[in-house]
C-alpha cells in the first residue's frame, strides 16, 4: 500500500455532549490522501472504517481512519499518549506518515 505523508492540524471533536467533546481528537486527512485511501483500501465493518498505521514523529501505531460527513474526507483519531509524546496542541500542526494495512 502507499504511504501518504502530509501536515495536517490537530482539532477538537466538538460532541453534542459537552462532557465527551474534550477526550477526542482528530486531524483531517488530505482530499488526495482520502482519494488515494479510498481506492486502495477495503473498508473495516465500523461506519466505513480503513485500518491504517501511521507515525508522527517518533510515534507509531495502529488505528483506523473514519469518514467524516463533516470534513468531506477521513479523520485520523490521535490517541493522548501520542499528543503527549510528540508535544501536540490543539490547533498546532504535524506530518503524519499513514498507510492502510
Amino acid at each position: 500500500m502507499t504511504e501518504h505523508v502530509f501536515t495536517a492540524s490537530l482539532w477538537r471533536w466538538a460532541a453534542k455532549d459537552e462532557e465527551k467533546s474534550g477526550a477526542w481528537f482528530f486531524v483531517s486527512l488530505p482530499f488526495d490522501a482520502f482519494d488515494a485511501l479510498e481506492a486502495e483500501a477495503v473498508p473495516g465493518k465500523g461506519f466505513g472504517s480503513v485500518k491504517v498505521e501511521v507515525t508522527i514523529g517518533s510515534s507509531t501505531w495502529q488505528t483506523s481512519v473514519f469518514p467524516s460527513v463533516e470534513e468531506k474526507t477521513y479523520v485520523l483519531p490521535i490517541k493522548k499518549a501520542v499528543r503527549t509524546a510528540e508535544g501536540l496542541d490543539e490547533g498546532g500542526s504535524c506530518e503524519v506518515r499513514l498507510r492502510a494495512v
